[in-house]
């Protein structure tokens, strides 16, 4: 599953900061063209872990779906109504464990989940051979697998930002960034190779596996780790829960961040199951076009994530943002001219990669953000309540969107998406502001932001990232 993790970066190729405007972005440094950044031991085995899990995701894209339509013959409200429950469910099990993940050390809540999602997902294979699979279990399974991966989610995030120093964290999410949509553009066709030569469960089984060897990866990780003091942990179990939830609303920058990001997931990821439906059942494409169809464009998502810490050293983080938030809600609009056969297979390929390369650039600089307006000793409470309203509105929608599917049709429906999507950056938090050359400043940020001791508060001052 994807997540947001990542570590430090130097300056340009003399190793020096380069600066940029003001309000755009003057405390990332590290931009330069051509730099190389050598991260160590600890942020290697991170990004292995990461990696190998991501890529064993990818590699199962569109399983559960596939699973429904061509195994079990589910509807389209069916194979809706399975991504959402997963979804709603995970979402409200994960407001209780931000603060639970909050006060424990987050390597090992991080091994376990890996662990929690190898035993679920390892579940359908088995049930398959067996006879025994049965759109019940894919549900119990996607909810389990969904929590799962909301609790490593939260984890993550509060270690990176115990992990990275502040001004490096733009070139690490890049990083990490880039390595998610090199995994989307390979997953997919393998995966659809992998279906149509062994059946559809084989990419289910690769990433159960996937999940063991990013546990392995997280636990050769040595030092420290970062839990909030138990102290802390006082109060209302009802205020606690809530507290994520009012720290984003007294942001202005978080709220905005926060609803444009939920709204533009959430309506992306309505038409998902239907763009399944579509292109699986009434358009009739092999596994292996609806695999192509979804890698080809996640070259994209590289491009733009390679690309993001260059244009915010060149243009500034505001108006990168601003522009890049901006066309990746304009172009899943063009769905709508979505046909049976190769035009219809390049018209989502060209769609679908305008969307991932404004995405690839989007989500390190709004990631970055996020971590930096996150106090540390909150991040995970605060990245849970993020994750939880963002999965539950997807989830909602996906039933919306699955209804109005049955009701007129699948491409009316992601029509509308595309329609809707049109308005969400007026929730972006600001236009750019005019980039103005600012002083170089020295490049103390190879110091970590984070306190000596892993479990010691952060500044309030240090405020969040986003997913």
């Amino acid at each position: 599953m994807r997540v947001g993790l990542g570590r430090g970066a130097r300056g340009g190729p003399d190793g020096t900061a380069r600066p940029v405007g003001p309000g755009n972005g003057a405390h990332l440094v590290g931009l330069g063209r051509g730099a190389r950044v050598r991260l160590g031991r600890e942020f290697d085995w991170l990004w292995s872990a990461y990696a190998v899990s991501t890529y064993g995701t990818w590699t199962a894209f569109g399983a559960f779906p596939l699973i429904a339509v061509r195994v079990l013959h589910s509807s389209a409200f069916a194979v809706s109504l399975l991504e959402a429950a997963g979804l709603a469910v995970a979402a409200v099990v994960a407001f209780s464990l931000g603060p639970w993940v909050e006060h424990r050390a987050k390597r090992p809540v991080m091994i376990a989940m890996d662990l929690v999602r190898f035993a679920a997902m390892a579940s359908v294979p088995v049930a398959y051979v067996l006879g025994l699979l049965s759109y019940g279990q894919l549900l119990a399974v996607s909810v389990v697998s969904g929590a799962a991966n909301l609790a490593f989610t939260a984890a993550s995030g509060a270690y990176l930002k115990y992990l990275v120093p502040r001004g490096q964290l733009l070139v690490a999410s890049g990083r990490f960034e880039g390595t998610s949509w090199v995994a989307t553009a390979v997953g997919p066709p393998l995966g659809g190779a992998l279906t149509g030569v062994l059946g559809p469960v084989v990419t289910v089984l690769a990433d159960a596996l996937s999940y063991l060897l990013s546990a392995f990866g997280v636990l050769r990780i040595r030092g420290g780790d970062v839990a909030a003091p138990r102290a802390e942990a006082g109060g209302p179990r009802g205020a606690r829960l809530l507290g994520g939830w009012r720290f984003i609303l007294r942001d202005r920058t978080l709220r905005g961040l926060f609803l444009n990001s939920v709204l533009v997931g959430g309506l992306i990821m309505a038409t998902a199951p239907l763009l399944s439906v579509l292109l699986l059942g009434q358009y009739h494409f092999p596994a292996w076009q609806y695999g192509l169809a979804f890698g080809v464009p996640a070259l994209g998502g590289f491009v733009g994530a390679r690309l993001s810490a260059r244009l915010v050293a060149r243009y500034g983080q505001d108006r990168v943002m601003y522009v890049s938030g901006w066309l990746r809600s304009v172009f899943p609009l063009g769905l709508v001219f979505v046909r049976p056969g190769v035009p219809g297979l390049l018209v989502v390929i060209v769609v679908e990669g305008l969307l991932i390369t404004s995405m690839g650039v989007f989500n390190p600089i709004y990631a970055t953000e996020r971590l930096h307006r996150t106090p540390a000793d909150h991040a995970a409470r605060i990245l849970s309540t993020w994750s939880a309203v963002g999965k539950l509105l997807q989830a909602a929608l996906m039933v919306v969107w699955g209804a109005l599917a049955t009701l007129t049709s699948p491409l009316a429906a992601i029509a509308l998406s595309g329609v809707l999507l049109l308005a969400t950056p007026l929730l972006l938090p600001g236009r750019p502001r005019p980039t103005a050359a600012a002083p170089a400043e020295p490049a103390k940020a190879t110091e970590p932001d984070a306190p000596t001791s892993p479990t010691s508060p952060t500044s309030p001052t240090e405020e969040a990232r986003s997913a």
